[in-house]
């Protein structure tokens, strides 16, 4: 297998409720809006084509449902290492009324009392990273925003915490990717919008 044939596609799942009113929606197992499904089946328009070996899903439904609807969901292996970040005691809540209660509180530097931090989320996706980059062909992951960013993140050899500095849309693809032998990222948050809507 080539080189270009080695990489590792990233699909966020479609818009939830709580997605769009921007709650963070970790555990909870909400499902797609109706805007949400119509964005996880242009994801699988984009995908079609696409060349893909081996499929990771999130158990949460909202990842399966977008897995289904992309066209990729008969072979794909639930993973629950693909989970999202847990929230906690944060579960439902925006980042605007946790800042009211916590000034300055950042999801990344402070994690979730009662939940994860950012270097919990690097310890359940460093594995999967592992099994990506050290069996050649090409991956499909279909999760969940900050665990993505997490995920990327780690591919990249940086901090978990780096992760803050890649937003992530709803129904977005990514590609992560070698160059001369290191990963890095190729395409990032293609969430299919022309350039006049960036």
């Amino acid at each position: 297998m080539s080189a270009s044939e080695h990489r590792v596609i990233l699909l966020r799942h479609g818009e939830t409720a709580w997605s769009r009113d921007g709650r963070h929606t970790g555990r909870a197992d909400v499902p797609l809006t109706d805007a949400g499904i119509k964005e996880a089946t242009a994801a699988g328009l984009r995908l079609d084509g696409v060349l893909i070996d081996r499929v990771l899903a999130s158990p949460l439904v909202r990842a399966r449902q977008t897995c289904d609807l992309a066209g990729v969901g008969a072979g794909a292996v639930v993973d629950p290492r693909l989970m999202e970040w847990d929230y906690g005691e944060y579960e439902g809540r925006t980042s605007a009324e946790i800042g009211a209660e916590r000034p300055g509180w950042s999801l990344w530097a402070d994690g979730c009392p009662g939940g994860e931090d950012a270097a919990a989320v690097a310890a359940r996706v460093d594995p999967v990273v592992a099994l990506c980059r050290d069996e050649p062909a090409s991956w499909l992951l279909v999760a969940h925003g900050h665990l993505l960013r997490v995920l990327a993140a780690r591919w990249c050899g940086l901090d978990p915490e780096a992760g803050a500095l890649l937003q992530l849309e709803t129904a977005a693809i990514c590609l992560l990717g070698f160059e001369h032998g290191v990963p890095g990222l190729r395409r990032w948050n293609d969430d299919g919008s022309p350039p006049a809507s960036w």
